[in-house]
């Protein structure tokens, strides 16, 4: 497949950026990225670039190397496809159906997926079909020192319904690219769950289209791992189609999870609404929010938000924030963000205690209550469940450091 790598624009007499971008006018808007099916026309990221400035890349040096990865049967990745077999396509060689329809790598590490995942896993939900249950990918690593690519299709055929989640756990260096289709009419959900171990490395792309009256439903959901990057990538492409994009992360001492987020309205009457939020406690435990939402010229009547909120328990934790807006039509219904990051609320916590409940009960109520909004919205009561109790451990984790 054919590089098309957007070139930057020179500027005569321009000075070096500081950014470190050299003569030319460096990218400023999520649009005005570059892709490429070719890891050589990006190369190794310096830790300048915008879109990994705030990502600890000298922790990221497997997701880089583009090499062949293990095969054979004791591969770095176990998949665990028994409930989602029956709705497994064959995907063989890069130019297969589907594969490639929207997805177009944007940085090194999902070039080389791209390029090393020589097939794709493809899960197609069939048309005017709605499996009864969710069905579950299991993906599993089998070591910190062991290197995976991936390319993962979920493709939703014209007004069928369904919920796919993709389980993440162990431990591996995994570069992962999930390219979501949801065609005209369709309905459906993705969960992708991030429990892995405290040494694993997750750096993953996520590039959707949905089409027109069909609707997106997207959930990170990042508690383990020690650098988490998923990166997802919505174009409401069809008149009235909808994207609801949501996140709940929680981060230990010495983690680092990150969220990029580009919701792209570029149809007519399309609707977004993107929540994140994230809890953080513990020496160096990082979260990183960038949320992008571009409104085009042809996206009238748009109706969007997007909100990122960051629960910060003890010293030493640092959440990172940066919505942005760009918005080409005037003709829309309304478009908002707003971003908030800060320590309990005393007032919060003074009301509970003035009702005998103890400083710590309170503290940890405060959490569930923030946290609850996210999980709740899932819609599968076993992971929620799952989640809660997660988020229960985590806070005892907490408290006995």
């Amino acid at each position: 497949m054919s590089s098309v790598v957007q070139a930057p624009a020179t500027v005569p007499g321009a000075k070096g950026h500081t950014d470190g971008a050299g003569a030319f006018v460096p990218v400023q808007t999520r649009s005005e990225r570059p892709h490429s099916f070719d890891p050589a026309d990006f190369g190794a990221p310096a830790g300048f670039e915008v879109n990994w400035k705030h990502t600890p890349i000298a922790r990221l040096s497997a997701v880089f190397t583009d090499e062949e990865t293990e095969a054979g049967p004791d591969l770095a990745i176990a998949y665990d496809l028994a409930a989602i077999d029956d709705y497994v396509v064959e995907s063989t060689g890069h130019e297969a159906a589907v594969r490639g329809e929207f997805f177009r790598p944007d940085d090194l590490s999902s070039a080389i997926a791209w390029k090393r995942s020589q097939n794709a896993l493809h899960v197609r939900i069939p048309a005017d079909t709605e499996p009864a249950d969710a069905l579950t990918l299991g993906i599993v690593g089998r070591g910190a020192e062991r290197h995976a690519n991936a390319h993962i299709i979920l493709e939703a055929l014209p007004n069928s319904k369904a919920t796919v989640v993709l389980a993440h756990s162990g431990s591996a260096a995994y570069a992962q690219n999930v390219e979501i289709i949801v065609r005209d009419g369709a309905q459906l959900t993705v969960v992708t769950v991030q429990r892995w171990d405290e040494d694993a490395v997750h750096v993953s792309s996520h590039q959707a289209r949905v089409d027109r009256d069909a609707r997106l439903r997207h959930i990170v959901v990042s508690f383990g791992g020690g650098v988490v990057r998923v990166n997802p990538s919505v174009e409401l492409a069809g008149a009235g189609s909808e994207a609801e994009l949501y996140g709940l992360s929680y981060a230990d001492a010495g983690q680092h999870l990150e969220s990029q987020v580009y919701l792209f309205h570029k149809g007519p009457e399309t609707r977004g609404d993107v929540l994140y939020k994230g809890a953080l406690q513990g020496v160096g435990a990082r979260s990183v929010w960038i949320g992008d939402v571009q409104i085009g010229p042809d996206a009238v009547g748009t109706d969007s938000y997007e909100a990122n909120r960051n629960l910060v328990l003890t010293d030493g934790a640092r959440a990172e924030s940066i919505p942005n807006l760009e918005i080409q039509t005037g003709d829309i219904r309304g478009a908002g963000h707003a971003s908030a990051t800060g320590r309990f609320d005393d007032e919060q916590l003074f009301y509970l205690q003035a009702r005998g409940i103890s400083e710590e009960e309170a503290r940890r109520l405060v959490v569930i209550g923030f946290l609850s909004e996210i999980v709740q919205r899932i819609g599968i009561p076993a992971l929620e469940a799952e989640l809660s109790e997660a988020i229960e451990a985590e806070l005892k984790e907490g408290t006995a450091q």
